[in-house]
């Protein structure tokens, strides 16, 4: 048995303004990683709630993730395609988790 990581990546459906995302930059990002990593899969949509200085901020989200070997390489690239997000969606943060799973 291999070791895996999954890499979820918690991507805006509105820009902060409250403009939807196009379409076609959901669709770039789940392209981009399915041509990565031979297959991407994608849920849509979640709506999260946070607080911040005591204001309360609503997001609505696709969520985006791989499940791909455990690798430096994988973790270099989720670390740069990062950056490449936070600009795509006009984001200050984009939230990238990973995870060691197990296969049954």
């Amino acid at each position: 048995m291999s070791a895996l990581r999954r890499y979820e990546i918690l991507a805006p459906l509105t820009f902060n303004d409250g403009r939807p995302v196009p379409g076609a930059l959901l669709a770039q990002t789940f392209s981009e990683l399915k041509e990565k990593f031979g297959a991407a899969l994608k849920t849509a949509p979640l709506s999260g709630v946070w607080e911040e200085k005591g204001e309360t901020f609503r997001d609505k989200l696709t969520l985006f993730y791989v499940d791909v070997p455990d690798l430096p390489a994988h973790n270099k690239f989720f670390l740069k395609f990062k950056q490449t997000l936070k600009r795509r969606f006009a984001q200050l943060d984009i939230r990238i988790t990973s995870h060691p799973i197990e296969t049954l």
